[in-house]
């Protein structure tokens, strides 16, 4: 019997040193396999949150310019009816929240993206009509020529700016914009009469003048967008482009006379 107990404490004692030895193992494994855990955890939070948009490589102030520009290629690409607030932050690679932080509404998207095009379309005719020839006229004419080719590069921008139902035209940014491109248009007729207009206060003279003018652009040019002006393109002398029809209409008196 005393054997027997002797042989079982021997177990016992056989069965705790092999515990002691191997917990040293175990807790040096411990907390490497926790910090392992942690690092997996953190790594899928990251890609979870760059993802969504939360991680975007824009600090506060760019990425407002950022989803103007998004909002830019999603008008040019999808039209009018494919700019919404989701397209435009799925194309900047941000939350769906962006657009509305920065923006409000899809109204004031829009309105700030319009204000971005007539600051682009004052650029391109300041710069045409600086790098023409000294003459009213030509530098008129240049202004009118890159009119049309802003349109026509940017077709989706240049009709927007004109849906004025689509825009809040009280926003300050918009405001400016467009009445600095109603200015260019008075000072460039003003220059072709030989007179200074000032926007603020026309004399019934001076608005037909600037409406005419207006007019035969925006009607050329829509005419171009819409592909009404091919039939006519066809039927004049070839070789004839559209800058030497526009010219030719702008350069032709009005109401002149024909014979019988």
């Amino acid at each position: 019997m005393e054997t027997v107990k002797r042989n079982l404490y021997s177990v016992k004692i056989a069965a705790y040193n092999t515990e002691m030895t191997r917990k040293p193992s175990i807790a040096r494994v411990r907390p490497r396999s926790v910090a392992n855990k942690v690092a997996r955890v953190r790594k899928r939070s990251a890609a979870r949150t760059s993802h969504a948009g939360g991680a975007a490589p824009y600090h506060h102030g760019a990425l407002h310019g950022a989803l103007l520009e998004a909002a830019e290629r999603v008008l040019e690409r999808d039209g009018l009816a494919g700019l919404t607030l989701r397209a435009v932050a799925r194309e900047a690679g941000v939350s769906h929240a962006a657009p509305s932080h920065h923006f409000g509404d899809l109204t004031g998207l829009v309105s700030e993206l319009a204000a971005v095009g007539y600051g682009k379309f004052n650029v391109a005719m300041t710069a045409a009509a600086a790098s023409a020839g000294g003459s009213p006229t030509e530098k008129a004419m240049a202004r009118a020529k890159a009119y049309v080719g802003y349109a026509q590069a940017h077709p989706g921008m240049y009709g927007l700016m004109f849906r004025a139902e689509r825009l809040d035209m009280k926003r300050p940014s918009l405001h400016e914009a467009a009445n600095a491109a109603f200015a260019g248009l008075a000072g460039a007729v003003g220059a072709s009469r030989r007179e200074q207009i000032s926007e603020q206060a026309l004399s019934l003279d001076q608005a037909a003048a600037i409406v005419r003018a207006w007019s035969l652009l925006h009607g050329f040019t829509m005419l171009l967008l819409d592909d009404r002006l091919s039939d006519v393109l066809r039927r004049i002398p070839n070789g004839t482009d559209v800058d030497t029809l526009l010219e030719t209409m702008l350069m032709s008196p009005v109401g002149r006379a024909t014979e019988p």
